[in-house]
């Protein structure tokens, strides 16, 4: 939607800052872990982006999805459903590291079972970041022509909106891999990879929305 808000409003500086931060924390957040956990641990990759609650990058983990929940929740935009969007995020974010995905060395029923929660919000949670990107950043006022950047911009929320869905559908699809496949494929950590991608979309669809990408020319 066009903004038209004065300026120098402190509203709308603090409202860019708060999108610029949540995009740069979504962008940064899956090489911080990797080249973090080689620093500190060990070479290689972690089999996916939650699998690094149980390396010595837990703290970063679950302090990054903590930071990004607590920005969706103060962020409210211009109608209710915006808000709405913003406090789902923010339980789904939350409840990602309040039900860590399950460990090697957790297979009991118990672990299992928060295992599968751990899916299950991590689902909606990359669900609601598309529905960010492709139906509330595309909004436009319908009281005035889209602005060339403007037009431009909803083109990158779409593309990152989409990519984030073709990641997480190709994350499911992997589950259904035959099991004499799965451990070649295993081998190229896809899973980390794709939600990788798909958090690095969700960062680059905040910062146009922040103004750091395609700004409208005053």
């Amino acid at each position: 939607m066009n903004e038209t808000p004065l300026p120098g409003s402190s509203l709308v500086i603090s409202y860019l800052v708060l999108r610029k931060a949540i995009g740069y924390l979504g962008i940064a957040l899956p090489f911080v872990l990797a080249f973090g956990n080689m620093l500190l641990d060990k070479p290689g990759i972690q089999s996916s982006i939650s699998s690094y609650y149980h390396t010595g990058m837990r703290d970063v983990f679950v302090g990054t999805l903590w930071a990004i929940g607590t920005f969706m929740l103060s962020y409210k935009g211009y109608e209710r459903k915006d808000g709405r969007a913003g406090n789902l995020a923010c339980v789904f974010a939350i409840g990602v590291t309040l039900f860590p995905a399950i460990s090697d060395s957790d297979l009991t029923s118990r672990g299992r079972l928060i295992g599968h929660v751990h899916l299950l919000f991590s689902a909606l949670f990359f669900l609601t970041l598309a529905y960010f990107s492709l139906c509330l950043f595309t909004k436009t006022d319908k009281t005035r022509a889209p602005t060339p950047k403007k037009l431009q911009r909803n083109a990158v929320y779409k593309a990152c909106g989409y990519t984030m869905l073709v990641a997480l559908l190709l994350i499911v699809i992997l589950a259904f891999v035959p099991d004499e496949a799965k451990t070649e494929v295993k081998k190229l950590d896809p899973v980390f990879w794709l939600e990788s991608i798909a958090i690095v979309a969700f960062g680059i669809s905040w910062l146009t929305k922040g103004e750091a990408i395609l700004k409208d020319e005053i």
